[in-house]
């Protein structure tokens, strides 16, 4: 007979017709049942990795385009991926209970963030840009927690927010502990991000990750491609090297493969424990800043990063 994992493939459960299982069995089971959570961890944290560059991606996009044309032609093209994908493997249509889930995915990740954190980039750098991803991971195990009615234990709290402590105070640090006039864009870019990660991460334990934000994409697809079409009208378009590359990255890699691991990886470890991985981005956005932008490595992020990595680790192995 056949199972259905809900988030990944369909497996064969294979059935003896004679006897019981071996006495040797146990171990290659333990193993089996281990493998999600740790193909769901390193998923998530491809995920993370992805979104790592999207802000410096994102400066780069914007030699060449406006912040409202750069987020509409990355969803645009981003849905249009995400379109040839769910037509080759012929997936059918979302169930109607799943849309409006889904609308929340599209307005909170496809439309909002993006939107808001390219507004912010205009007058913030991606040092104090940083303070959103920093925030994120409690955010949206907050939200988790009420919209699924799940509570981490309080050792799993503590280290989120530690962890989110020493984010945001590493990277008020870096900038001066001076808030820019893009703030407001940040942390209404924080609320809305949270919230489609968490209804994302609902509905990947109900279909493909992939297929959640296949969907969303495609959703916002008929706005963006009206979108594309009058900002590129109005905004000045000047392509350089650079541009192309972040828009190309941000499109494919940020909005479709990144969503798409994350959302696998929170399917197969949970909302809450997901979200903490993100506690690294914000230092993996440092080092690409300073590699792709020629920022100024500060000094204080190898500790920081040491204590990120501790917060995470203690996240990974609290029990919900």
């Amino acid at each position: 007979m056949r199972t259905q994992d809900s988030a990944t493939t369909a497996t064969t459960i294979a059935v003896a017709a004679t006897g019981s299982l071996r006495a040797g069995s146990a171990a290659p089971e333990g193993r089996a049942a281990a493998d999600p959570r740790t193909r769901g961890t390193l998923l998530a944290g491809l995920g993370v990795l992805s979104f790592s560059l999207t802000f410096p991606s994102t400066v780069w996009g914007l030699e060449s385009f406006g912040p409202w044309s750069l987020v509409a032609v990355r969803s645009t093209l981003a849905a249009l991926i995400a379109g040839a994908f769910l037509l080759a493997g012929r997936v059918p249509l979302p169930e109607r209970r799943h849309w409006a889930g889904l609308a929340v995915v599209a307005c909170g990740v496809v439309i909002g963030f993006p939107l808001l954190t390219t507004l912010a980039l205009q007058t913030s750098t991606t040092s104090h840009a940083a303070v959103v991803v920093g925030l994120l991971p409690l955010t949206t195990a907050t939200l988790a927690a009420v919209r699924t009615g799940r509570r981490p234990s309080r050792t799993f709290w503590i280290a989120a927010v530690s962890g989110a402590v020493v984010v945001l105070g590493f990277t008020l640090q870096q900038s001066g502990g001076a808030f820019s006039t893009g703030d407001l864009y940040l942390f209404g870019a924080l609320l809305v991000c949270a919230a489609g990660y968490t209804e994302g991460g609902r509905l990947a334990a109900l279909m493909p990750g992939w297929q959640v934000i296949g969907w969303a994409l495609v959703l916002c697809l008929p706005l963006m491609v009206a979108a594309s079409a009058v900002t590129l009208s109005i905004e000045p378009v000047h392509l350089t090297a650079h541009g192309v590359i972040g828009l190309v990255w941000v499109a494919a890699g940020s909005t479709f493969f990144g969503l798409y691991v994350w959302y696998r990886g929170m399917a197969a470890i949970g909302i809450p424990k997901a979200s903490q991985l993100q506690l690294a981005q914000p230092l993996l956005t440092l080092f690409w800043s300073v590699f792709l932008l020629g920022e100024t490595l500060p000094l204080a992020a190898p500790v920081a990063a040491v204590a990120v990595l501790v917060c995470i680790a203690v996240t990974q192995r609290a029990k919900s």
